[in-house]
């Protein structure tokens, strides 16, 4: 299940990059996915980590929003860049994890990192530490918004 759906994915999305259909070139396409697939297969990544089918569609709904956040959290961070005061306030801080796999803490963790203004420092189970520029950024994470997202992105609610 795992194995196709990555050839699927692979494959598309190399039909999608290149914009070419000729018979060589479509099958030379298949033949990497192929490849990628077989490598990854005998490297044992073949996995619900690996290619994390069970997400779904939530995928679509959950990228849309952290796309806007990041969105929000650019635009932030670019007027704190151009004030010559430079309204800045460091700080460290810890949020709690509320997901249930390994996939959900790491897609927190990436997601933080994804929105300006924050960097996951100190990744485990149970929480992560937090480099935030402003204190609002910091404030705005550990009021949980994105661990909530991401907890029902991962199917744990």
């Amino acid at each position: 299940m795992y194995a196709l759906s990555s050839f699927l994915v692979l494959f598309g999305f190399w039909l999608l990059l290149s914009g070419y259909f000729t018979p060589f070139l479509v099958s030379m396409g298949a033949a990497a996915a192929i490849a990628v697939v077989a490598l990854a297969h005998r490297m044992n990544v073949v996995d619900h980590e690996g290619h994390p089918v069970h997400l779904g569609w939530r995928v679509i709904g959950y990228w849309s929003w952290l796309g806007k956040e990041i969105a929000k959290s650019a635009w932030d961070v670019s007027k704190i860049i151009v004030n010559p005061r430079l309204p800045i306030s460091p700080m460290l801080v810890r949020v709690k994890t509320t997901q249930k796999t390994t996939v959900g803490v790491v897609t927190y963790a990436n997601s933080i990192t994804l929105t300006p203004g924050t960097i996951s420092v100190e990744v485990s189970n149970e929480e992560i530490l937090v480099h935030a520029l402003t204190r609002s950024s910091a404030k705005a994470l550990l009021e949980g918004e994105m661990d909530r997202r991401v907890t029902h992105f991962e199917g744990a609610s």
